[in-house]
């Protein structure tokens, strides 16, 4: 009941107005309450609506114990050692290379807690690639070639394979519990959405052909979506990277998940 009215719900409103209507659906209490739930559910949607909210700045200020809904400026760390903020205060004022979100790039930061939004934006990037998938689905049944649905040929279902693997297994790695390392846990969820998502765009833009870059396609919004999602909080490239010269210098790796 409740993903269905969220769903709807982010459909048909994005950005300040949505805003507004998560806060009346509950989206603070769930925060607090359970968190374990809220995330994964909020975010994930955003991705498959390709609606965007502020909501994961409300993430960032629970999990440093400020209150929700503040209007705080919270610098958050983008790939390439650069730093973003979530504008809301003029949301308006949109950095067209930024996604359509409304972040505003700055000269310099400071350090915040951030394995909590980095497994939101995580749930955000699988949202966007299991939508991508979708529309590349649909279409591989639809799209006729040689008196038959191009889904019938084998490099089609190839890609939508390994699309298929790499979302699940991003979904996997962002289940894992966290209470023995949550930040080492989150850096990996992150980055394996991350790399789950430009997987997803790589081989559904194949599929897709000319028709996936126009602007009439959902298609292209859902992939400058995950480009710029993928290098907040740290690139896939770079927590991969960043984990590993983590674990070398450590000696050890820690035990994440009872197999």
């Amino acid at each position: 009941m409740l993903e269905a009215s969220l769903r709807k719900t982010m459909l048909s409103s994005s950005g300040p107005t949505l805003d507004a209507a998560l806060t009346d659906l509950g989206w603070a209490e769930m925060l607090t309450e359970v968190p374990e739930l809220a995330i994964p559910l909020y975010f994930r949607l955003l991705g498959e609506t390709g609606s965007h909210a502020s909501i994961l700045v409300d993430v960032v200020l629970n999990a440093t114990g400020n209150t929700i809904g503040d209007t705080v400026e919270l610098p958050l760390p983008y790939a390439g050692n650069a730093w973003v903020v979530w504008d809301r205060i003029s949301p308006e004022s949109l950095d067209p290379t930024l996604g359509g979100l409304p972040l505003r790039r700055e000269e310099e930061g400071y350090p915040i807690r951030v394995a909590e939004a980095r497994v939101a934006v995580g749930w955000w990037l699988v949202g966007s690639a299991r939508a991508m998938l979708a529309l590349a689905r649909q279409h591989a049944l639809d799209r006729t070639q040689f008196g038959k649905p191009i889904a019938a040929f084998q490099a089609v279902r190839h890609r939508l394979a390994e699309t298929l693997v790499a979302i699940e297994g991003a979904e996997a790695t962002l289940t894992l519990p966290g209470a023995n390392n949550p930040d080492l846990t989150a850096l990996l969820a992150k980055a394996a959405a991350g790399k789950a998502a430009l997987t997803a765009a790589k081989h559904c833009q194949q599929v897709l052909g000319g028709i996936g870059f126009t602007e009439e396609h959902a298609l292209q919004h859902h992939v400058k979506r995950v480009l710029v999602l993928d290098g907040l909080l740290g690139s896939s490239r770079e927590l991969t990277r960043r984990a590993g010269a983590g674990l070398r210098a450590r000696g050890s790796v820690p035990r994440l998940a009872q197999l």
